[in-house]
């Protein structure tokens, strides 16, 4: 019995190696440069093990080849990345059409099932292409002047309770987790532009929206199981009806929008915010628009884009707003540049409130902003899908084939840190992104928000809340290091999650 039992367990470990090495001659058999990869993590190895950040392990995979194209491993999954930028804007723009989706991880196709896989992000063609021109015009330069009026009334708040923080700490600065902080305003920020609430979350300290967010943003031992689970065993995750959001948050969410869209519905409310437009996509409203398509949204697909939206906003444009506020702090002379424009326009209002448009003019704020998202992108690496077999005539005079089915990897950090396109790149020098230097940029090497069609849509809205909060903070405080500040800046080792390995931690000191 010993004899079979031996001979069962030696055949199930033959089939798993052949399953898991399935793969692993992909590139070979294409006759393309690749990394070997680690048996079922592939390329990943140092992430799940959690020794290094995504942006570190994105950029050692970019800078393991010099050539356009390199082929790497994530899990089974054969990626070929792509380094060449003028390939990069074929695939992302001219033939848009044959890489519209990213990789079926998340997407629930019917939209029945899970919040994160009916949003916009993982929606696949038309149901992309439809939901798209459906929100597109919440993000419009109209609707960010409206909704500026709202993040300024929050800005404003968060920086009176700082003031309130100060008088009552040390004479010498406060010294506090910035990502507590931010995440707090951006949390209140979303629940007023895009939830129609009022929260505040500096004196309300545990309400159960902030709370909520918290929860469905910090990674978890559980929750990293079910990310790998979703992506090295994507059909299991599947048949097993595995989502990385627990089922309390998601349902907290839909009961919230839903019935948000109830109430204004009931009392002929109308706000200009994403719920309003997803009630007047679901015929909830009346509205003089021709809708371009014909379809009926579910329930999963209305709350799936606000779920989204929330997630996004809580998590990655505070994360945004605490890199900038770091490298302020660590370069004196950017935070003296940036202090003497906020003086200049605060004393050109001669006392009125701060105006969109004010705040869109502030040139040298664009350039801190776009340094930050340089250095610290939000997304280390994007993907694509190819729906069509194509081939490319490479710059060094070969030809890629991409065949149906091909997973491609954009790698945004690395580009950012390519000392071909950014001489120094780990000097913070927001002057690369002046009137008389940006133009010199090579095209498609500077990609903080993604490129063509399938680019971040709510760009626009994150760098206005970023500015409007950094306007106030460096009018009213100095920034200067804390004892726990990581100077210089050195990410922790959190796989995907980006943070410094101490936490942003800086001291405010009240001016005046």
């Amino acid at each position: 019995m010993w004899i079979e039992s031996v001979l069962l367990l030696l055949l199930i470990i033959y089939l798993f190696y052949r399953w898991a090495t399935a793969n692993n001659d992909f590139f070979l058999k294409r006759g393309l440069p690749h990394k070997k990869p680690k048996i079922l993590f592939g390329n990943m190895w140092d992430m799940v093990l959690r020794r290094k950040s995504i942006i570190d392990v994105t950029l050692d995979l970019y800078n393991g080849h010099d050539g356009p194209v390199y082929g790497v491993f994530e899990s089974r999954q054969p990626i070929l990345l792509i380094r060449d930028p003028d390939l990069i804007k074929q695939i992302t723009v001219k033939d848009f059409d044959h890489f519209i989706n990213h990789r079926n991880i998340f997407s629930d196709e019917n939209g029945k099932s899970n919040l994160f896989g009916s949003s916009l992000t993982a929606m696949r063609d038309n149901r992309w292409k439809d939901m798209r021109s459906t929100l597109s015009p919440v993000f419009t330069g109209s609707k960010m002047r409206q909704m500026f009026q709202l993040m300024n009334k929050v800005a404003i708040g968060a920086i009176d309770y700082l003031k309130q923080q100060q008088k009552q700490g040390s004479s010498d600065g406060l010294e506090i987790d910035v990502k507590n902080f931010v995440t707090r305003y951006t949390n209140d920020v979303i629940a007023s532009t895009a939830f129609g609430l009022e929260i505040n979350s500096f004196i309300n300290t545990n309400n159960e929206f902030y709370m909520m967010g918290k929860k469905v943003t910090t990674a978890t031992f559980l929750g990293n199981i079910k990310f790998m689970l979703l992506i090295y065993m994507t059909k299991l995750a599947k048949i097993l009806n595995i989502d990385f959001f627990d089922k309390k948050s998601t349902d907290y969410f839909m009961r919230l929008v839903l019935d948000a869209m109830k109430y204004r519905q009931e009392n002929n409310i109308i706000r200009p915010d994403m719920i309003n437009m997803l009630m007047e996509a679901k015929g909830m409203l009346s509205s003089d628009k021709p809708k371009p398509y014909n379809r009926e949204w579910s329930d999963f697909d209305i709350v799936g884009q606000c779920f989204v939206f929330f997630v996004a906003g809580f998590d990655a444009s505070a994360s945004l707003t605490c890199f900038m506020a770091h490298e302020i702090m660590e370069n004196t002379e950017v935070q003296n540049k940036l202090l003497k424009e906020i003086q200049e326009t605060d004393n050109n209002l001669n006392g009125e409130p701060i105006t969109y448009e004010v705040i869109q003019g502030m040139r040298y704020m664009d350039c801190v902003i776009s340094e930050t998202l340089r250095k610290w992108t939000p997304a280390a690496f994007v993907d694509r899908v190819c729906n069509q077999d194509t081939t490319y005539e490479l710059s060094n005079g070969t030809k890629l084939e991409i065949k149906k089915d091909d997973v491609i990897w954009i790698p945004i950090a690395g580009l950012h840190r390519d000392p071909n396109y950014y001489k120094n790149p780990e000097h913070f020098d927001p002057e690369r992104f002046n009137e008389e230097n940006k133009n010199n940029l090579k095209p498609f090497t500077y990609l903080p928000f993604g490129m063509g069609p399938r680019n971040c849509i709510a760009s626009r809205f994150a760098l206005l809340e970023t500015k409007v909060l950094i306007y106030y903070l460096l009018r009213d405080f100095q920034f200067a290091a804390a004892e726990k500040s990581c100077i210089p800046l050195e990410l922790g080792k959190l796989g995907f999650q980006v943070l410094p390995k101490n936490g942003f931690w800086l001291k405010f000191v009240a001016r005046n």
